[in-house]
């Protein structure tokens, strides 16, 4: 079952990007939409995730659906978490950084992912208990023990200003004791690098569900760890306020949230 489902998530992410292809730095203006402040959603954004949900449905009917274009359906015990656009203000500006995000969860959590990033051919994927890959070979965190060195992602949004407050001390002081920070504009991406060990750990508040349900998984089965701002295992399912990473990163971050 996990490989039927897993090959589904596959065949659904090359169906969404190539329809992203198609459209990328060939977006007109009046195909672009804003459906919040600096919150941009556009036609690739929509046909994408048209495109991925008739091959999920096709290839493992029954399944619920929780997608970010068109939101929730079936059933919730078991469903399809999908980004089809991760990085829509880096498409739509025609900046090569954004992927196709697929996750399938269960009421054990995370079940199988897919992250496919189409520009550089990179496909990550995992499914419980067998494992993450980096386009078929297997992927680890990496073993930077700590904080101190480390090299970081993280992200933040329009949509996060009134939390400024709290973000900003957190990055000031880990940009203290990192090598570098990275704010590149995809959550699924940073996580499926931080999985791969490209990233030595990833933090970011207010995620959605589909922003982190695929890459939540590839860190896990890459034998790293998840946790919110405080440390509890389970609630940034909730909040989407995530550290991802190694351990001893994770754990340096979590003392400088709560510092």
């Amino acid at each position: 079952m996990l490989e039927r489902d897993l090959e589904a998530a596959i065949s659904a992410a090359q169906a969404g990007a190539e329809v992203l292809m198609r459209h990328f730095r060939r977006l007109e203006p009046g195909q672009i939409n804003e459906k919040t402040k600096h919150d941009l959603v556009s036609v690739a954004d929509r046909e994408s995730e048209a495109a991925i949900r008739a091959v999920l449905e096709a290839r493992c009917p029954g399944y619920g659906f929780l997608g970010e274009e068109t939101g929730a359906s079936g059933d919730a015990a078991q469903r399809w978490v999908v980004d089809p656009l991760d990085g829509t203000l880096n498409f739509v500006q025609g900046f090569p950084h954004w992927c196709v995000s697929i996750g399938l969860e269960d009421e054990a959590g995370g079940r199988v992912a897919c992250i496919l990033d189409p520009l550089r051919g990179d496909c990550f994927t995992a499914a419980r208990g067998q494992g993450a890959l980096w386009n078929g070979k297997p992927m680890a965190v990496s073993s930077q023990g700590g904080l101190d060195g480390a090299f970081l992602a993280l992200g933040f949004a329009y949509q996060m200003t009134p939390r400024l407050s709290q973000f900003m001390p957190v990055f000031e002081a880990a940009l203290k004791r990192a090598k570098g920070l990275r704010r590149a504009g995809s959550a699924a991406l940073d996580l499926a690098h931080t999985a791969a060990g490209l990233f030595d750990g990833f933090f970011e508040l207010g995620l959605k569900p589909w922003d982190v349900s695929a890459g939540a998984l590839l860190v896990e089965e890459a034998g790293g760890v998840l946790t919110d701002w405080h440390g509890d295992r389970e609630a940034w399912r909730g909040t989407g306020d995530l550290i991802a990473g190694p351990r001893g990163v994770v754990s340096g971050m979590i003392a400088l949230a709560q510092d």
